[in-house]
């Protein structure tokens, strides 16, 4: 297992690489205060490279292999986050629907929350069934950063008003 962080436009990331896969994403809030430069292998490259096209507005989708590591109820979550198109939004509920648990709700928040490759599984791309920013391991301030960027913040607004 091989840790690396690099520097961002929204500040210091982490990749996690075990045996060839992607096994966590860290985010700036989360990144350690000391930064161990781990052995950059070329999938750690590749991924930072995604990222930054992201960050630039030059990305929609992420080619990567994941490792989505969790219960069977996590990774039917996070697989049908990544089922959300680039500049879309869904809520928990919808979530819930689609994965056959519409009573499941909160379970799919707290699946939500414990995603370990944010960003690549658009997490972010989550609103509250009112339109509301609600919770994001990274911050509010960067999930509106990331909607803000995917041109899909300023329409959340306007569907709560």
């Amino acid at each position: 297992m091989s840790l690396c962080i690099f520097e961002t436009t929204i500040g210091y990331l982490g990749v996690q690489v075990a045996q060839g896969k992607i096994t966590r994403i860290i985010l700036p809030n989360q990144v350690p205060s000391i930064h161990p430069r781990g052995e950059e292998s070329e999938l750690h490259l590749e991924a930072f490279h995604q990222l930054r096209e992201y960050f630039a507005g030059h990305r929609k989708d992420f080619v990567l292999p994941l490792e989505l590591i969790g219960t069977p109820f996590q990774t039917s979550v996070w697989k049908q986050l990544q089922r959300i198109p680039y500049g879309e939004v869904s809520s928990y509920a919808s979530i819930a629907q689609a994965i056959g648990n519409p009573k499941g709700v909160r379970a799919v928040g707290g699946a939500n929350a414990r995603n370990p490759i944010p960003i690549v599984v658009p997490c972010h791309r989550v609103i509250g069934k009112d339109n509301s920013m609600v919770g994001y391991g990274g911050g509010l301030r960067l999930k509106e950063q990331l909607l803000t960027l995917e041109g899909v913040l300023e329409q959340c607004l306007n569907l709560s008003t």
